[in-house]
């Protein structure tokens, strides 16, 4: 993929939003300072909740860039745009480099990532998160803080992801079996995105994952098990 070569030069400075988005993220209080990002003139203004809490440096971020591609309704946008950009520097040895190379000089950073995000023909919001990361020097992280954005979209639109580890992928018809299964322990209202992991390390079985929950019913762990219990001594007492 030639996304690196999508850099150009002849990009202009970037709108006012990118200061107010900048000050929000720098912020204590992200909720507060972020209060006029992405504020459309003439409307209402309204308070946006994020859905799930996020802690850390990435999960402050991600938090911020949910909150403004609510306030423009474009959570499914920003979230493509953010994983297409993931892709593209993972599919590229020089961008990955560049992302990851802390000597690069601040203005060059932003000068590379404005010309990529307007080749993309990314959104206002997305180009803006990014040339705010590539200003903080927190590009290396953009790959992170695009899984937290997914789980926040993923939650803005009542999803859950669920994740089954077998040794072989599953047929369809199983796989929507147990999507039902998940679907009817989390009741109704949820909607289940269901991920196939292959990991022929846990010899069977399977290990389902979802909502901070893991049943483990691999044979890997059940011989493990079973092993613990012929190692424990033998009372013979009565």
């Amino acid at each position: 993929m030639a996304f690196y070569g999508r850099v150009k030069s002849g990009i202009s400075l970037l709108s006012s939003q990118r200061s107010t988005l900048q000050r929000s993220l720098i912020a204590p209080s992200i909720s507060q300072a972020f209060r006029n990002f992405a504020h459309v003139p003439g409307q209402k203004e309204t308070k946006i909740k994020v859905p799930i809490a996020m802690f850390g440096g990435s999960g402050n971020y991600a938090s911020a860039l949910y909150i403004a591609a609510v306030k423009v309704n474009s959570v499914d946008k920003v979230d493509s745009e953010l994983l297409q950009f993931v892709e593209g520097v993972k599919g590229s040895p020089i961008t990955s480099q560049f992302i990851k190379d802390i000597s690069v000089a601040k203005d060059v950073r932003v000068k590379v990532i404005q010309d990529i995000a307007t080749q993309a023909k990314f959104s206002d919001v997305t180009k803006n998160f990014l040339v705010l990361l590539a200003e903080n020097g927190r590009l290396k992280n953009v790959d992170t803080i695009a899984k937290r954005f997914a789980e926040l979209a993923m939650a803005y639109k009542g999803e859950v992801k669920a994740t089954v580890t077998t040794v072989i992928a599953l047929p369809p018809e199983e796989e929507n079996a147990l999507k039902q299964t998940v679907q009817e322990m989390l009741g109704s209202g949820a909607k289940v995105k269901l991920e196939q992991k292959i990991d022929p390390s846990i010899l069977g079985g399977l290990v389902l994952e979802f909502s901070q929950k893991v049943f483990d019913m691999s044979i890997k762990t059940r011989a493990q098990q079973m092993e613990r219990i012929l190692r424990e001594p033998a009372n013979y007492s009565i």
